[in-house]
């Protein structure tokens, strides 16, 4: 009569071996983590607490044990929301749907210009490819207050090379005077109704044409390593099917460069929404805080005014508008979505 075989029972080493392998991705993370929370979890933390204070110059040495530091709930909060900063010409809601309108736009001019940029240079048979890629690449590693303060020079209003540009045309046509057009410090709006709640002065399209220069290149850049990826079976079956080369970029090409471009595109929204080091240094959020935006609102509270605490209100406000923007961005368009999803 066969006797049953008593179960067998795992061994210790065994499970001390799938332990190991369960445990060993966190250990991997794990230097990762103490950065992150040592140069980014900490430091919102403090942020969040703070807003929740009138912090200020005198509560540096002691921090958040200073005898002097109040705590004062969400006024800081309904100050910036209701204009009660000690701030002239501040309006919350005007310069958070400009800041919005900042990158909106420089977004809608980037994409397609890159975009078609990219296609004439992929054209077969083009000579000196090579080096016209190689130029056009050079905006996106020179660094933003480099390029903020070129144009700045170059929008002067008395020595600017655009003045001087528009007074050779305008010599052209018969004019004697020199052109000399504040494009920096105009405040009078050139269409008043483009904006709704505020207006876009002269300085605006001045920094959008500098932008321009700054920001067409990484759409060009990600446009044509999609455009390297597309078979040319493709274009060579929609030829033979009789589809024009206009036919084809619609109906081929901008397809199959969607999945590449819109992460793209809502990576330039993102960079131009906390332009800080362009905008600053290239208008100083002027004139009259017209084009000013979140990030250098904040800057003001902290060098002018020495309000950490209303600029730390203010930082979370921008955290928590940042997040609703990626979140509807990211629902509208599926960019972090995974060709299988």
């Amino acid at each position: 009569m066969a006797t049953l075989a008593a179960p067998v029972k795992p061994s210790k080493g065994i499970s001390n071996l799938k332990f190991r392998r369960a445990i060993l991705p966190y250990l991997y993370l794990l230097p990762a983590f103490v950065i992150m929370a040592i140069i980014t979890f900490y430091p919102l933390a403090f942020q969040t607490i703070i807003s929740f204070s009138d912090f200020q110059t005198k509560d540096l040495l002691l921090q958040l044990k200073s005898p002097t530091l109040h705590w004062i709930g969400f006024q800081n909060y309904i100050k910036i929301f209701t204009g009660g900063l000690a701030v002239q010409n501040f309006d919350f809601f005007r310069v958070l749907t400009y800041n919005l309108w900042w990158a909106i736009t420089n977004v809608a001019v980037h994409l397609p210009a890159g975009v078609l940029i990219a296609v004439a240079l992929n054209t077969n048979g083009l000579w000196f490819k090579r080096i016209y890629r190689a130029i056009y690449i050079l905006p996106v590693v020179i660094p933003p207050l480099v390029v903020a303060t070129i144009w700045q020079n170059i929008f002067n209003e008395q020595y600017g090379a655009m003045n001087h540009l528009l007074t050779m045309i305008t010599h052209w046509f018969g004019a004697t005077a020199p052109v000399r057009i504040r494009w920096l410090t105009e405040y009078t709006p050139p269409i008043p109704w483009l904006l709704p709640n505020g207006p876009l002065p002269l300085a605006y399209y001045a920094m959008m044409i500098a932008n321009f220069w700054l920001g067409w290149p990484f759409m060009t850049l990600v446009a044509t390593g999609a455009l390297q990826s597309i078979p040319k079976d493709l274009y060579e079956a929609a030829s033979i099917d009789g589809a024009s080369g206009q036919q084809q970029f619609w109906n081929v090409t901008v397809p199959l460069l969607r999945p590449a471009m819109i992460p793209a595109a809502v990576y330039g929204f993102t960079m131009s929404f906390n332009l800080f080091s362009f905008v600053y240094f290239m208008t100083g959020g002027g004139p009259a805080r017209t084009t000013e935006i979140l990030v250098t609102f904040v800057y003001t509270l902290v060098r002018d005014l020495r309000l950490y605490g209303a600029a730390a209100a203010f930082s979370v406000i921008i955290f928590f508008v940042a997040l609703i923007v990626f979140l509807i961005t990211n629902r509208i368009t599926h960019a972090t979505e995974t060709y299988s999803e």
